[in-house]
């Protein structure tokens, strides 16, 4: 077995690693002798008796976080890949920062055949870690990006949120006595907005189906498409205006984009904001000052 660059090796007079979850001086004398052990054995060639002395020094300190990673280690070079992610997701439920163990978790999931799931582990790494270009690398294997993962992550909570929010979405309804609806955003706290386009209005509605006036303004006239931004500031096709607004959580309208001929819908991705222009048959790319 070759030296895997991020194998824990810490001894009983060492500190710990600066990726470590708990201090070296609160770890139990008897874990860190398992764990010890664990590494002669590992140093040794006996990864199967490492792999054990690793399983001891958990049962003995539960929050031993390097033990937990070499115990994944080993457990992925001995190809127990179901057991690896296993281990390593022991790890991210105890240091959710611990960016380490979560790249590896994104790594067996696509050998164990989950992409989604990989991706969704590739969400959590910020793109300016350490880990962050191996998370790019892993991403462009997966026929994707960061940026485009993060995004449909994103909008996967908000669909939960919404339906945990909501618990009647997930049945059969209706919301009514929206006058001339097009188009319809949720947010990441689970209230639905919807553009009325013949009363110029945008309306709220929230959680046990309460409606109410959230947006309406002359500046508004013909609005189409609309999308939502992670800070909630809304964004409206302006149809008969020809122009696209933004409307932040003080309720201030700005244009931001004009001479748009006949915007109608839009899509936000990043800091990326995307125009439909029916009048010219084209799509606009505008980016976004958040």
């Amino acid at each position: 077995m070759k030296y895997n660059k991020f194998f824990k090796v810490i001894f009983a007079s060492a500190v710990l690693l600066s990726t470590a979850g708990i201090s070296y001086a609160s770890i139990g004398t008897d874990a860190k002798l398992q764990y010890n052990k664990g590494i002669d054995y590992y140093q040794s060639g006996q990864y199967e008796e490492a792999a054990n002395s690793f399983k001891e020094a958990i049962e003995l300190d539960p929050n031993y976080i390097d033990a937990y990673y070499n115990l994944g280690s080993i457990l992925e070079y001995l190809k127990q890949d179901d057991a690896a992610l296993a281990v390593f997701k022991q790890i991210i439920l105890r240091k959710p920062d611990d960016y380490e163990a979560v790249y590896k978790a994104a790594i067996l999931s696509k050998k164990l055949g989950e992409p989604e799931k990989a991706k969704m582990y590739l969400s959590l790494i910020p793109q300016d870690s350490i880990l962050g270009s191996s998370a790019k690398k892993l991403a462009n294997e997966l026929d994707t990006d960061l940026q485009t993962i993060k995004a449909e992550q994103e909008a996967k909570a908000q669909q939960q949120t919404f339906q945990e929010a909501n618990p009647e979405s997930n049945s059969h309804g209706s919301y009514d006595d929206i006058a001339s609806p097009t188009g319809i955003v949720t947010d990441n706290s689970g209230n639905l907005y919807v553009a009325g386009f013949s009363d110029n209005t945008i309306y709220k509605i929230g959680p046990q189906n309460k409606k109410i006036v959230y947006i309406k303004s002359e500046k508004i006239d013909g609005p189409i498409g609309i999308a939502i931004d992670n800070n909630r500031n809304i964004y409206i096709a302006n149809y008969n205006k020809d122009n696209v607004l933004k409307v932040d959580t003080n309720g201030e309208i700005t244009e931001i984009v004009s001479n748009v001929q006949k915007p109608y819908c839009l899509h936000i991705t990043g800091d990326l904001l995307f125009i439909s222009s029916q009048g010219s048959n084209s799509v606009i790319r505008y980016k976004l000052n958040k």
